[in-house]
């Protein structure tokens, strides 16, 4: 007991001591901060206002639908895809349509075939049996007087019986009356298509050229068209499926105009009155600051809105008003994509008694 009083507590006492002295010693070591993955980007300008920018189409991010809900038939166009104005995006089943529009166009042109017979009347072969008639009528009249003349030539009044002179007489009428028939059936015939009827069959056939406008305009509402030339930014149907009309979370197809993208930069309303239009601004992507380029102001939208978190939901915001400006630049000068976010700098009004950033 009396070594262990001796020997063994002072190494340890020492020990102890040696211990907390270390301990001191390692907490006093200032640890290097670790460095970041990458460097911040540094803005050109010595009074700047920063922002936040998306990376947009010209034309903005157009969500396309469709007119007429129904089956998809064809995509001919794929995501990434470069198409001219007019270009068919998507098709919609629509044999029913066809067929409609097949059976409008053949009853038009069955009234118009209606109208080009009205209009070709009279024809030869029916004024030539009519012409036949009205002269067979003459010589039936002629010879009706004839035989009245001859009877009254007669001088012994006897000779010739009061019933017979009234028969001849009576055929002289009804051969009358048979050329004035005959007569007003050539001169009908040679008339031609009376104008009523032609009227008539002028409105049924505007009648059904507006069946086939109908029809064909139903067509062309299962077809998506591309209203402007651009890029397919998004395609969010495939062949086969159901694609519905109205408005929706996810449209059909989403095109846009990349020959010049644009930067829509969310001003921070503490800093809007700093802002000039001519002002230089530069963009700088997110992750590699050296890539970087300037920016040509294209508009303001005037009215402020509500700054949107970045969280992705477009629902989600905050207290902080913002003030939206655009700006552009050439695809060329920066690899990115729509929908993008990039940091934004732009030159700005010196405030009194402000020192450079």
């Amino acid at each position: 007991m009396m070594i262990f009083r001796l020997f063994v507590l002072p190494v340890l006492s020492l020990a102890g001591i040696g211990l907390a002295a270390w301990t001191v010693r390692k907490g006093d070591t200032v640890t290097p901060p670790t460095p970041g993955l990458t460097t911040p980007a540094t803005s050109p300008f010595p009074t700047r206002v920063s922002a936040t920018g998306v990376i947009e189409a010209q034309s903005r991010d157009v969500a396309l639908g469709v007119a007429r809900p129904g089956l998809v038939t064809a995509l001919p166009h794929d995501i990434g895809s470069m198409v001219e104005a007019g270009a068919l995006l998507l098709q919609i089943d629509d044999r029913d349509a066809q067929a409609r529009l097949l059976a409008n166009k053949a009853q038009l042109a069955s009234t118009e075939q209606e109208i080009a017979r009205l209009r070709a009347l009279p024809r030869a072969e029916d004024v030539a049996p009519r012409r036949a008639t009205v002269e067979q009528r003459k010589a039936q009249l002629a010879d009706a007087e004839k035989l009245l003349a001859l009877a009254n030539s007669v001088g012994d009044p006897r000779a010739v019986s009061r019933e017979n002179l009234s028969q001849r007489e009576s055929a002289v009428l009804v051969a009358r009356a048979a050329l004035a028939e005959a007569e007003a059936q050539l001169a009908l015939v040679e008339a031609g298509a009376w104008q009523a009827d032609l009227d008539v069959a002028a409105a049924k056939r505007d009648a059904a050229a507006a069946s086939v406008a109908t029809a064909q305009a139903e067509v062309d509402q299962l077809r998506v068209l591309a209203p402007f030339a651009g890029k397919v930014l998004q395609v969010n149907v495939r062949v086969g499926e159901y694609a519905a009309a109205g408005p929706s979370a996810d449209p059909v197809v989403v095109l846009g105009d990349v020959s010049t993208l644009h930067v829509r930069a969310d001003i921070d309303e503490m800093d809007v009155w700093r802002l000039r239009p001519d002002a230089k601004a530069r963009a700088f992507v997110r992750g590699n600051p050296q890539l970087s380029t300037d920016l040509r102001f294209v508009a303001i939208e005037p009215l402020m809105i509500p700054k949107r978190s970045l969280s992705g939901s477009s629902r989600e915001q905050v207290d902080t008003r913002v003030l939206q400006v655009l700006y552009a630049f050439d695809p060329k000068t920066l690899p990115v994509q729509v929908g993008q976010l990039v940091d934004v700098s732009i030159e700005a009004i010196v405030a009194p008694g402000e020192g450079k950033k």
